[in-house]
């Protein structure tokens, strides 16, 4: 009798005391769960960025206790760590035979995942147990092959989570400019971003940036409050400038090209600031600079430069196959201004025909851009989405210059990616414009109103139902990453050994071993076949041996004639037509022994037999 009394009155509070609220958000936790699950099991894959690679592989370096070191190692890294040091010991002026100091990446977000390492049970071994991870291998009886990378799946949990941050961010932001309505269609309408999740899953750092933005949103939103509403005074201005500098500081250290939005930052803050903007502007600058320096000091003292290789990052395209990234003894001129312009044309062209219109995964951009032909009687709301459309053309114009061959080997999913940060203001103001359209309709019932909303939603989000619904891809990116085979390939290698690769962003995360990408020439010669033996030996003699050679389909399904005979690996091209079609190995070359199992697709040459 008693408990039916409390079954009772438990559906009574579910009927009447906000019962039906929670329904609803339980309900709406469920479907969340539903869309986690069912994409991390059906559409997650292991990492395809070599950005994701090379953070994680830095995050495992710390979290063992060895610094901020690498890996991947870049020709350009070494010429510019021997350039710092030219009094350094002579026995290891590159230090590669100790840690490779890291130039090339931010800290903020390796620093994070390192954390991440030491919390959760990350095993770094592709022999993980059970059929989440692994399959039976055809050809070894009772053996397994892996076809999951446990870690990549935890960082990908990982990202989710900061997506999750984000929404919810979002959402009482929205909720904050706009109303109930329009902060939960938002939510749902960025849950539903097809591009969003495979950001979550592709390993790179835009997650975190994500909701590095919001809180900078979130800074300048209640910054603007205070102009109309004073509740904490100047101080409390002053405060929240200093929070957008740091800020935006803290996001350059996750992704050096985040450092522009200090613009459209600076130029809020003067243009709503009033009589004291100049204040407000130099207390988020002195902010910005105060989270920069040190580690602006610290690239300074290992490369002589504050960016290290990102430094060349503006001129990398200037020639197709990272060309500056693997010479060993690069020309590192200084280009004018007047260089860039023709780059910057060019890269705006597809920015501003698809990369605009796709920023928020959808034509939701469409609607964001014709409001912008709406007044909003809120002047918040006006600054801010002032502040938005700087960003836009601040981001759009960085994205276009600091463009490269990334762009084109991971398409659209990749750390060059930058108007997606802006996806979320984007959304939300576009659902506003689509309210306002909504009022001016009127539905003989309620419910037809209702129906319109879901059927917006749906209809703009086709492409998450597809990949959820339709056969994926499989768990594995190959060609040309295959976690279980290129850990296999680089542990026939001892831990302070070190291998030439054309995927050392891979092998140092899935192998963990000293990777040095494959060197390129600084002027290669087609009248000197044995031009690429120059670079090969100035490391493998002088610096550090190379104990073995490994190569992947990203090299050996090259197109005959414009890569291996007339592009820049044009030497090693015919080192590689040689040793294929011949079988036979160049005899000054010091790798000679092929393990079986490899041709065609791979390539690998070590010094001894080690199988």
């Amino acid at each position: 009798m008693q408990m039916l009394t409390l079954m009772q009155g438990f559906i009574h509070k579910l009927e009447t005391a906000g019962g039906p609220r929670y329904v609803k958000l339980v309900l709406f936790v469920l479907c969340v769960l539903a869309i986690l699950i069912r994409y991390d099991a059906h559409c997650a894959r292991n990492m395809a960025a070599p950005a994701a690679m090379d953070a994680a592989q830095l995050a495992r370096n710390l979290s063992r206790g060895q610094g901020y070191t690498t890996e991947f190692i870049r020709p350009l890294s070494i010429y510019m760590v021997k350039q710092a040091h030219p009094g350094a010991s002579d026995k290891d002026p590159a230090r590669l035979n100790g840690n490779h100091p890291d130039i090339s990446n931010p800290p903020v977000y390796p620093v994070v995942l390192a954390g991440l390492m030491k919390v959760l049970p990350f095993q770094f071994d592709t022999s993980a147990k059970g059929a989440l991870w692994s399959t039976p291998d055809p050809d070894s009886p009772g053996g397994r092959r892996g076809i999951r990378y446990q870690p990549d799946f935890l960082i990908t949990f990982f990202n989710q989570f900061l997506f999750l941050v984000m929404l919810l961010l979002v959402f009482f932001w929205a909720r904050r400019l706009f109303d109930f309505p329009v902060a939960l269609l938002s939510v749902v309408l960025l849950l539903t971003a097809e591009v969003l999740w495979r950001f979550s899953a592709s390993g790179l750092s835009t997650m975190l940036l994500l909701v590095i933005f919001m809180g900078l949103i979130w800074c300048l939103t209640l910054w603007e409050s205070e102009l109309s509403e004073p509740k904490w005074g100047s101080k409390g201005m002053v405060l929240l400038s200093l929070a957008a500098g740091a800020l935006v500081g803290v996001g350059g250290l996750t992704r050096y090209s985040f450092i522009c939005l200090i613009i459209p930052v600076a130029l809020f803050l003067a243009f709503c600031g009033g009589p004291r903007r100049l204040l407000y502007c130099a207390a988020a600058l002195a902010a910005f600079a105060g989270v920069m320096a040190p580690w602006l000091a610290r690239n300074y003292a290992m490369s002589g430069t504050l960016f290290g290789t990102a430094s060349y990052s503006m001129v990398e395209s200037f020639s197709a196959g990272f060309r500056l990234q693997r010479s060993l003894q690069p020309s590192l001129l200084q280009y004018p201004p007047i260089r860039f312009l023709p780059k910057l044309a060019a890269n705006l062209i597809p920015v501003l025909q698809g990369d605009l219109f796709h920023m928020a995964g959808g034509w939701i951009s469409s609607f964001f851009l014709v409001g912008l032909m709406v007044g909003f009687r809120n002047p918040g709301l006006r600054r801010l989405r002032y502040f938005t459309v700087g960003c836009i053309a601040t981001l759009a114009a960085a994205q276009a210059l600091v463009r490269t061959q990334l762009s084109d080997e991971t398409p659209e999913i990749n750390s060059e990616n930058l108007l997606v940060l802006l996806s979320p203001v984007v959304v939300v103001y576009g659902v506003g414009l689509f309210f306002t359209l909504l009022e001016s309709v009127k539905f003989p019932m309620l419910e037809l109103r209702f129906l319109a909303i879901a059927a917006f939603a749906v209809l703009l989000r086709l492409p998450i139902w597809f990949a959820l619904l339709l056969p994926g891809k499989g768990p594995i990116v190959y060609p040309p990453y295959w976690p279980d085979k290129i850990q296999t390939s680089a542990h026939v290698l001892s831990t302070n050994e070190m291998m030439m690769t054309d995927i050392p962003w891979a092998t140092a995360w899935y192998g963990d071993r000293q990777s040095v990408w494959l060197t390129l020439n600084a002027a290669a010669d087609p009248q000197k076949p044995t031009e690429w033996q120059e670079s090969f030996f100035a490391i493998n003699d002088v610096l550090k041996p190379i104990n073995a050679l490994y190569l992947t389909p990203r090299s050996l399904d090259g197109r005959f004639q414009s890569d291996w005979i007339r592009g820049n690996d044009a030497n090693w091209g015919r080192f590689i037509i040689e040793t294929m079609v011949n079988g036979t190995i160049p005899a000054a070359f010091p790798l000679s022994k092929m393990p079986p199992g490899y041709l065609p697709d791979q390539l690998l040459l070590c010094d001894k037999a080690r199988w």
